[in-house]
Parts: C-alpha cells; structure tokens; sequence
C-alpha cells in the first residue's frame, strides 16, 4: 500500500538501467516505487509513491530527447505529481550538445520554475562532486574509464564548464563550504541566489549525508536533477525514516540463467574476464556483423546445447582501442547500433528458448533488449549491488526475472554473485 495516498515523486530517467537505479532507491527508502518502460498509452491504474518513466534518451538528437522527456513530464504531472525528478548517470554522461542541459532547460519552462539543481553525485559507487568538479573514486571523472566511453566520452570533470555550453540557464556552484553546514546553511545559500534568471546550481556531496541536508535545503523546489545518490537525499526527507527492506520477486524458478554484455566500460571489461575464468561465453565480434554474417544464429547455435549448465554469457565487450577503431570503420553510430540490434536479437531467442533469469550489461543495450522484449513495467526486487537491483517482468506472458546494470557498476564478481540475491 502506498505510504501517501498520491504520487510523490515523478521521475523521467534517460536509460533503462537508470530507471532502475533510481526506482531501486526511492524502494530502499521506504516508498512504493514502480518502472514503466516508455510513456503508457493506456490509462492503466498504478498505485505508487514514486513512478519513473524509463526513456532512452541519452545519446539521440537533441530535439527528440527534449520532446520525449517532456511528454513523459507531462504523463507524471498529469498523475498529480508533487515533485519531478530528471534522472541521469552519476558520469554525467553527455555531449557537448546535451542533452542533459536542453533537457533540463525545457522542464524548467513546462512546470514554470526558473530554478533547479544538478547533482549527479552517487557516494555509495564513489562518485562524489567537490569544488564542482565530478570524481570516480579518488580520480577526476576524464581520467577515469570514461575518458574512453565510445558514446560520451568525458574529457572535463568540471561540471559547470561542461553544463554551461549546454544550457540557456545561468550555471553557478553551490560549493562544499556550504553544503557541509547543512540544510540551514543550504537554505540561506538558496536565498541569496538570482531568482530573475533561470538557473542550474551544481552541488557538491561527498558523502550520503550530504545528499540529505542538500535535499532538506532545497525542499521546496519542484524539480531535482541528477543521479539516484540524490533520490536518497530525497526519499529520505519525504519519507523521514529509513529503511532497507528485502523485496522479493514472485517468479518462478524453472529455467536458464544468461548474461548479455554490451557495454565496454572499465567494470564490465573485469567483470567479464571473472565470469569466462570459469563460464563458458560467446564473443560478438563487430566485423563479423558489418560484413553481413549471420552473428546472432551463430549465438543461438552454440547456446543451445549449453543452457542450464551453467549461467551463459554473451558478450560484445571489447577494450578502447578496437571500440576506436571499429567506429573509424563503421562509424559511432552504426557500430553501436549493430551491437545493439544483434544483442536484443539474441536476448529475445534466449527467452523463447527458456532463459527467465538475465543480467543485461549497458545502458544502451539494456534498453534495446527490454524493447525486444516488449516488456513494459518493471517490478523492483532485491539490491545485487548499489544501483542495480533485481526487477520482475513479464515478455509474452512469460515471467522474467531481469537485471539491467550500468557499465560502470558493480564489483568484479557481479556476474558470478548476481543469482545470489534473487
């Protein structure tokens, strides 16, 4: 039963694996979250606190990603949100375009507010802001693995500088000084700020105590942006008592394990190599694919004769330089979208073929594959590690248990550990 009664918390989100994230941390804190898969064209009835809607937004044209995170602002609003949320990768994960800047910009203008917040700041997987600048564990953000992200690479850990070309807004910084006196010092902050201009402050955290006072401090506003270390703050003043239930997913147990790993990240490159140590995998080589071979029965073929053995993996995973060098001779996009094409592929006849339980590795390959899928709702189960938990659903009523991990997450044993917390 939902803790209110109404809809809390709106939340567009820009990956699948995000959507998750975030709805796996308005559940740990005590609110009755769910995911819908794009925006529903039903009037089906959800009893929620929190609703986010998962888009793939991230790295399309700038134009699309603004039309579609607005019908789906709207979608929430008409539910009778109170507060709306913009949800995107604690990497900041952005172009020089956006769209995270146009994006915000245009949310600001539908719900008529002049002033947000940027804090993609996510301490529990060592992602923190100080002096406005985003770090990855003890490193600046463009000396970590995303330096090397062959969609967006991060070049500048300094946020306000990648922010600013991106928005119409005025972009200022709401420094450590402040945020470590808490809410108070926050709130006398906030009240100094130029309320004639639209603007996006870019707060700095450290710590999840941080990212409660920041949420304190700005209570009052309607629109939050960042990643889910700021749902945290947020859920925490909404509901004031914290809690990290187990949620269990209802499925059943008969059927076969597999992952599919799109992403080339640093993590999921280790967390690869952990699970071919001791499982058997089949690498899709992206060549093969350009030159028209038939990749995916090739896949199919040889899982056939190894499904409940023991967990499969199915992998594109590859190290920077061959991404650098396929996307020289392919191009950015039509490589990514050859991967991702033949992943979903895959992922869908591996579930005809009787897998129900899937780790699905990549934002963008998470969300090509729960399409393919056609999944539409996501149900949260237990944490595997901070920002990934189990959710439940169903592709042509059949039930799945499913896992949809950003690049950057987990341990090394993710893979090998995952099936633990079911």
């Amino acid at each position: 039963m939902a803790i209110s009664g109404k809809l809390l918390v709106g939340c567009v989100a820009d990956d699948f694996t995000g959507a998750t994230d975030v709805a796996n941390i308005f559940a740990r804190g005590g609110l009755k979250a769910t995911v819908v898969i794009g925006v529903p064209d039903d009037d089906r009835e959800i009893d929620a606190d929190a609703i986010v809607v998962a888009l793939k937004t991230r790295t399309i044209a700038k134009k699309a990603a603004v039309e579609e995170s607005l019908t789906a602002l709207r979608w929430v609003r008409r539910r009778g949100a109170e507060k709306f949320f913009f949800k995107y990768c604690s990497t900041f994960d952005s172009t020089a375009e956006g769209n995270i800047g146009p994006v915000t910009d245009a949310m600001l203008a539908e719900i008529g507010e002049t002033f947000t917040i940027a804090c993609p700041a996510f301490p529990a997987n060592a992602r923190t802001i100080y002096k406005g600048n985003l770090f990855v564990g003890d490193v600046p953000l463009n000396e970590s693995g995303m330096r090397n992200h062959p969609l967006t690479p991060m070049t500048d850990a300094n946020l306000l500088r990648v922010l600013g070309p991106q928005s119409k807004a005025e972009i200022c910084g709401c420094y450590y000084d402040t945020v470590k006196h808490g809410a108070f010092a926050i709130g006398e902050w906030l009240a100094t700020a130029d309320k004639g201009a639209s603007q996006i402050a870019v707060v700095d955290a450290i710590t999840d105590g941080d990212l409660i006072e920041i949420a304190k401090g700005f209570k009052d506003l309607k629109l939050f942006t960042g990643a889910s270390g700021l749902a945290y703050g947020l859920t925490h003043y909404l509901v004031r008592d914290q809690a990290s239930p187990e949620i269990p997913l209802s499925l059943g147990r008969e059927g076969h394990r597999a992952v599919i790993s799109g992403s080339c990240s640093v993590a999921t490159n280790d967390q690869v190599a952990a699970m071919l140590a001791d499982h058997e995998g089949f690498r899709i080589d992206v060549a093969r694919l350009a030159e028209g071979r038939d990749v995916v029965r090739e896949a199919i073929e040889w899982s056939s004769g190894r499904l409940g053995k023991k967990p499969l993996l199915i992998y594109a995973t590859a190290h920077p330089d061959e991404v650098k060098a396929n996307q020289r001779r392919m191009g950015v996009s039509a490589s990514g979208d050859l991967v991702e094409k033949a992943l979903s592929e895959i992922a869908r006849k591996l579930v005809e073929n009787g897998v129900n339980e899937l780790i699905v590795a990549g934002g963008e390959t998470s969300g090509a594959v729960v399409k393919s899928l056609g999944v539409d709702q996501l149900a949260i189960g237990n944490e595997i590690a901070p920002g990934v938990p189990w959710v439940g659903a169903m592709s042509n009523g059949r039930p799945l248990s499913l896992a949809l991990k950003s690049g950057n997450f987990g341990g090394r044993r993710f893979f090998i550990d995952a099936w633990d917390r079911l």
